[in-house]
């Protein structure tokens, strides 16, 4: 399933929390507003039993090509 682009208005200060908050936990800040969400929603018993894993940490695996001799 795709991902969803959400514009979001925050408050510069509540940003700069999140984006610390971030930083802290190795994570961007789109991320960080995800966990804080999810984390939300779980504890409101609302997340949805169909809702994926959290994406990992950090940039995709490479995709090996053909004739790559480094996979594996």
């Amino acid at each position: 399933m795709a991902r969803k682009n959400v514009p979001l208005r925050i408050d510069p200060a509540v940003y700069d929390a999140i984006a610390r908050w971030a930083h802290d936990d190795l994570r961007s800040v789109n991320a960080q507003i995800e966990v804080m969400l999810r984390d939300q929603l779980r504890q409101a018993g609302r997340l949805p039993k169909s809702t994926g894993s959290l994406p990992r940490r950090g940039r995709p695996p490479k995709q090996s090509s053909p004739g790559d001799d480094t996979a594996g």
